[in-house]
């Protein structure tokens, strides 16, 4: 048995095993054939925080593969209000077949991962959001198609930020991370990065310069500049991060062939300019469909294991 915590676990070679079956997934569906790999089985569905994408691709997505999926927040069920996590994540896996995760702190996840007796699927921490970048990955293979990506990240060093460094360090491709001063991505992450990245021979960069993250790269990506739990800061990451959006100036110093991408929500205006989020570079709609597709062979992936 396998959890998808985070993408520190998982080989270039499962990676792409995962998004590959996911590919096909998408292939079968798209040409009108939905078989019913995970047929009667059930995904118990926490949400502590909210979501639109990552509630409507899971719930669908088990859906689309012959199970059903039980939709949890914090209001429905004990966990968080007096019962341990561990004992929440004993019944629940003596229930269901898998388990997805939306929360806060990184450690609850960790915990409820250890006692379950099925696979858990982390669906955002604070730390990690590795599905979103399965999506990411399968929709630059769709379309930048290039072997030797140069991606540049422009924003805060948060739970994206660390999936992009593990994705790099994994796969071996350049990553080049752009944020205000204060804002930069955790050390202890990014030097397990650079660890793995001696393998792979990835390259990461930080920095506080868009201009040197962009210039060339041939994936541009950002994130909204205050997370869920940081809108008390919403107004002073306004002025910390002045410079930092990526609109068709900053994009025209990319590779003329370059895609965007954002994991949504976005905020025209702020972190994408409203002509580049709905321009011809932008493939945020098609990356935001590619999490159903991406986590439909996840699933299919873990319940081989």
């Amino acid at each position: 048995m396998r959890h998808f915590l985070t993408l520190k676990d998982y080989t270039k070679t499962e990676i792409l095993e995962i998004i590959d079956l996911g590919l096909k997934i998408k292939k079968e569906l798209k040409g009108g054939e939905s078989k019913p790999y995970l047929e009667k089985q059930t995904l118990a569905m926490i949400f502590e925080k909210s979501s639109t994408r990552t509630r409507v691709s899971f719930e669908s997505g088990i859906f689309q593969l012959g199970g059903h999926g039980l939709f949890l927040s914090n209001r429905d069920i004990h966990l968080g209000r007096g019962e341990p996590v561990k004992d929440t994540a004993r019944v629940i896996s003596s229930m269901c077949d898998m388990v997805m995760i939306r929360t806060f702190k990184h450690s609850m996840l960790e915990e409820f991962a250890s006692f379950s007796k099925v696979p858990v699927i982390n669906g955002l921490t604070d730390s990690y959001h590795p599905v979103q970048l399965l999506a990411d990955y399968m929709t630059m293979i769709e379309y930048s198609k290039d072997e030797a990506p140069i991606v540049a990240y422009i924003g805060d060093g948060n739970n994206m930020t660390n999936s992009w460094m593990m994705l790099a360090a994994k796969l071996g491709f350049e990553l080049r991370i752009a944020t205000p001063k204060g804002y930069e991505v955790e050390s202890d992450i990014l030097n397990s990065a650079l660890e793995i990245a001696k393998e792979s021979g990835a390259k990461i960069i930080t920095t506080n310069s868009v201009e040197e993250a962009v210039n060339g790269a041939t994936v541009v990506t950002t994130d909204t500049w205050a997370s869920m739990g940081q809108e008390d800061e919403k107004e002073q990451r306004l002025r910390d991060f002045d410079g930092f959006i990526v609109d068709d100036v900053l994009m025209s110093k990319a590779d003329e062939k370059a895609i965007f991408l954002h994991c949504l929500p976005a905020y025209r205006g702020q972190e994408v300019s409203e002509s580049v989020l709905e321009g011809e570079q932008s493939v945020v709609f098609e990356e935001a469909e590619n999490r159903l597709h991406a986590q439909k062979g996840l699933m299919v992936w873990l319940s081989r294991q």
